[in-house]
């Protein structure tokens, strides 16, 4: 984090400040003179590291209060810009702070408007800070710190007055329901005790004069004076500052607000300086006079800023999220071993449960291999229930159909299972891996059947099997003689309507592992 450097202009110097932990110490002050602003230009050339922010304590500022239409976004700025350029005419330092809407139908903002009226007195300065590329927060005036001082003392909300010293003159602020609605400031005469207390009395008069004069308070209306004084004054504010119907007086002990608003120094009198500057750092107030130009150093100092922080962020975040690897990691190997060590006592116990065995007559491959056979076989092993549901099927399609026998094996066909003769010759073989059946059965259609009806009886019998795309049907023996190279005679018709219609089919299909 770049180091806090506070400027404190007034009429005549300028101090330079260093905050560090809520402990403010006073490094430099320059004259208003050439000299002084070349002595100026080389402490910011020193402290280029730094952040600035000038704190302006003079007479020459104004003061006003607007009603400006309920309005938001960029139309809200242009009429602040409008009544700013109206009010305060031909100065860059002025600003606009929000004292909320009124409680009306149509809900006017109303705005202080505060500027600082003599831009030249400023100029060398800021010229100086423009050349050293000083990073600059903003510059801000004396008693638009004041709310923030009320806010931590917290004081009462009513109309009252605030006085302070600081840099030979007398600090004279008017506030309402906790916000600036006036402030002036008045050159001190007389810098004894004495004399600091006899024109605290008599500017709270003439304050309270003006006011009621310009309608800020009801004709006759008390308000209340606070005095920031150190203790060793509280006598001397006392003799001269007198209640009266008109006022009424509250010292405050510097010491006690300064330890409030939590600054660390210890103030040795009743001057207000180191109290505002640390107010400065503690609780900015939102409005500023500083135009862009004069803050770009210090915006490139936040944008720098913030992606540090994000870096730094997302460093720690790899961090932790390597951390949490290794910690996994760690757990794995942990895991891992236990796993290893288990394992080892797991073999252990199965070779001492092994060497209980009695011994086998084989040696252990070749007693794996054995039962990796077995259980390939036990996989292939199959019944023949499928097939004679097929086959109950088909049945089912052609009554005329009877079944004489079936003879169901694995692995193929018999080469004699047509009976006598070679009516399979022409069949292919069943592969291995496959369950077969031979089908052995009669066709009874009456005597009166042609050979046509009886041939087609057969063959909606096999279309029925074939039905299934798995199944493969070969028919072994036909129903009739239906051989080219066969002889007819002329009492043949007779005899073979006397004939059983015999006939054998393959029926087969692979086993589905």
């Amino acid at each position: 984090m770049r180091p806090q450097r506070l400027l404190y202009l007034g009429t005549h110097q300028m101090a330079a400040y260093h905050w560090r932990r809520g402990a403010l110490a006073c490094e430099a002050t320059f004259p208003p003179t050439e000299a002084g602003v070349q002595q100026f230009a080389r402490y910011l050339a020193e402290h280029s590291k730094s952040v600035f922010s000038l704190l302006a304590n003079v007479a020459e500022e104004g003061f006003h209060i607007e009603t400006i239409p309920y309005l938001r976004g960029a139309d809200r700025q242009t009429v602040i810009r409008r009544k700013l350029a109206q009010t305060f005419f031909n100065t860059p330092l002025s600003a606009a702070a929000s004292l909320g809407h009124e409680k009306n139908r149509r809900k006017d903002e109303r705005l202080l408007l505060a500027a600082l009226s003599s831009p030249a007195f400023f100029q060398p300065w800021l010229d100086a800070i423009r050349a050293a590329d000083a990073a600059l927060s903003g510059i801000f005036s004396l008693p638009l710190l004041a709310p923030a001082l009320l806010r931590k003392l917290r004081l009462p909300p009513e109309p009252c007055l605030l006085l302070s010293v600081q840099d030979q003159s007398i600090r004279q602020s008017f506030f309402d329901k906790g916000e600036l609605h006036f402030s002036r400031l008045t050159p001190l005469q007389h810098s004894s005790i004495a004399g600091i207390a006899q024109a605290f009395a008599a500017e709270s008069v003439k304050l309270q004069q003006y006011l009621s004069s310009q309608r800020l308070i009801g004709r006759g209306q008390a308000i209340t004076a606070h005095i920031l004084a150190h203790a060793g004054a509280f006598k001397a504010i006392g003799n001269s500052c007198v209640d009266t119907p008109a006022v009424r007086f509250n010292v405050l002990d510097i010491n006690e607000c300064a330890r409030r608003a939590g600054l660390k120094t210890e103030l040795p009198d009743s001057h207000a300086e180191p109290l505002f500057l640390h107010l400065l750092v503690a609780d900015p107030p939102g409005v500023q006079f500083a135009g862009d130009e004069l803050r770009h150093s210090f915006r490139i100092v936040q944008i720098r800023s913030l992606l540090q922080g994000a870096g730094a962020m997302t460093l720690a975040a790899c961090l932790l999220l390597s951390g949490k690897y290794l910690f996994d990691a760690h757990q794995i190997g942990q895991d891992a071993e236990a796993l290893r060590t288990e394992s080892a006592l797991a073999r252990q116990r199965y070779a001492d449960i092994v060497k209980t065995f009695p011994s086998v007559p084989t040696d252990n491959e070749t007693l794996k291999s054995v039962i990796d056979r077995y259980l390939v076989q036990e996989r292939r092993s199959t019944a023949p229930d499928g097939l004679y549901r097929e086959i109950s099927r088909a049945l089912q399609a052609e009554p005329s159909i009877e079944i004489d026998r079936l003879d169901w094996r694995i692995g193929g066909a018999d080469p004699d299972a047509a009976g006598s003769g070679n009516p399979a010759a022409n069949v292919p073989p069943v592969p291995e891996g496959s369950e077969s059946i031979v089908v052995r059965g009669t066709l009874r259609l009456g005597p009166n059947a042609t050979t046509r009806q009886l041939l087609a009886a057969f063959g909606r019998f096999v279309e029925a099997l074939r039905a299934d795309a798995k199944l493969r049907v070969d028919v072994l023996q036909q129903p009739l003689d239906i051989a080219s190279g066969t002889s007819l005679r002329g009492g043949d018709a007779v005899r073979e309507e006397e004939k059983p219609r015999d006939f054998s089919l393959l029926v087969s299909r692979r086993i589905e592992p």
